[in-house]
């Protein structure tokens, strides 16, 4: 079992310089302590206490070439030699524009930006300014980033807010010091409710500007939308001048080459894109319908950023890319293949020791849960999970040298292999056999 000394000194030491001693709030929730990490190479992270782990966090998503990639490094390094950015235009930007208006269905042309909250922040201005309307319609359970005109609360142990009186109607801030009035012009539905989309749409149409909707909801419980939901969704913003953007973030450039959009047939008008798409490099991108892009070109629309299409987040979007289509996209099949095993693998091991749960999966990323429930299709019924046995067993994993998100997303790299998946079952087999034992001797107590 894995002890955690050193960073539990560098958390001490963090705290004294740097607010709450983490870059991001998402990570105080690791459990037994949130790690620092020394060096990480493939598929494997080695802490500064010298614990060695499979990592399926991949820092959130971006990961999808793994970590320390030797041709993205590689092209990383050869870009940099030439400068970091220059505030001016370079080829870069015209290869990766380019090669994503090939790849992506809903691509006429690209904006490019840092990250998904900034692509989510374009696609809501490019869709009010088009449409002149300025309601926003988006679903419980999603996530679109962290600004104050999208940013509802986000019902995960990752995040430490009080969420007790959320419900499926309430719009409530994601954040301390966000105003609730940033909020008014949001309309917050079910997702996987045809008939809740198709009465709003038909009250309010006439000010609703988008439709904004992550293509399958990762974040929360990687549900799958049910057959013609999407199709609907399609139908009827395009029967009333509605936008629709789909949020690739997560599933732009992992769920294949043309994201989730041509993997499940549905073109938008607005995509965003990012995450996988910078291999670990900070790169996002809003992509679209030449009627609604030419806003940004015509000034209606301003488009600001520093480092917006640096050349070294274009080297690195770019080499990702290619290392994924490489071999007719094999990178994408063998992801797949490797994710059924290990989806199948902890299912069996779920059965074996009789513990409630399921898994909800497609493509290279799935969500594990704890559950009674036999399906989970929609977000109230995820929502009954037991979380606290979840975080629970990701601190068991993480003792024994598995790396998860505390609140049962794993995503699989292009460089995880069938060895990763067999030691994962091994240390998956051990952390539920201790649940189970744990449980057994609970109810014997009572």
């Amino acid at each position: 079992m894995f002890k955690f000394e050193r960073s539990v000194e560098k958390m001490v030491e963090s705290k004294k310089y740097l607010a709450g001693g983490v870059a991001s709030s998402l990570r105080a929730s690791m459990k037994p302590t949130p790690l620092f990490v020394e060096k990480a190479e493939g598929s494997r992270v080695e802490d500064v206490d010298g614990n060695l782990y499979i990592d399926y966090l991949l820092a959130y998503g971006p990961l999808i070439l793994g970590h320390a990639h030797p041709k993205l490094t590689g092209n990383i390094h050869q870009s940099m030699q030439k400068g970091y950015t220059y505030g001016l235009q370079h080829q870069g930007e015209i290869d990766l524009a380019r090669r994503i208006t090939e790849l992506l269905p809903s691509a006429d042309s690209v904006s490019l930006s840092g990250s998904g909250t900034e692509a989510v922040m374009l696609a809501l201005r490019l869709a009010r300014a088009h449409t002149g309307k300025r309601k926003v319609v988006r679903f419980h359970g999603h996530f679109h980033g962290w600004s104050d005109s999208i940013f509802t609360a986000f019902l995960t142990p990752d995040m430490t807010q009080d969420i007790s009186q959320q419900d499926e109607v309430s719009i409530s801030p994601g954040t301390g010091g966000q105003s609730e009035k940033s909020l008014e012009d949001v309309i917050l539905l079910p997702w996987n409710d045809v008939e809740a989309l198709e009465s709003t749409l038909d009250e309010h149409g006439h000010e609703i500007a988008a439709v904004i909707s992550e293509p399958v909801m990762c974040n929360n419980g990687c549900i799958i939308p049910k057959t013609g939901y999407l199709e609907k969704m399609r139908e009827l913003t395009s029967k009333q001048g509605i936008v629709m953007i789909l949020d690739e973030v997560i599933t732009g450039f992992r769920f294949g080459p043309g994201g989730a959009q041509e993997r499940l047939g549905v073109t938008p008008d607005l995509t965003t894109i990012g995450k996988a798409m910078g291999g670990g490099i900070a790169i996002s991108g809003v992509a679209g319908r030449r009627e609604l892009m030419q806003l940004v070109e015509s000034g209606e629309v301003n488009h600001l950023g520093t480092l917006n299409g640096n050349p070294v987040s274009t080297a690195a979007a770019l080499t990702v890319i290619e290392e994924l289509v490489r071999n007719d996209g094999a990178a994408f099949l063998r992801m797949d293949d490797l994710t059924d095993e290990l989806v199948q693998g902890i299912r069996a091991c779920l059965k074996k020791y009789r513990i409630p749960g399921l898994i909800n999966h497609l493509g290279p990323v799935f969500h594990m849960m704890f559950i009674e429930e036999t399906e989970v299709r929609d977000f109230a019924t995820f929502q009954k999970r037991d979380a606290a046995k979840y975080t629970e067993f990701a601190a068991i994993l993480l003792e024994e040298g598995v790396l998860v998100r505390p609140s049962g997303l794993w995503y699989i790299s292009a460089v995880h292999d069938r060895q990763d998946v067999l030691e994962t079952l091994d240390t998956v087999e051990r952390a539920l056999r201790r649940l189970a034992a744990e449980s057994t001797t609970k109810g014997a107590a009572t």
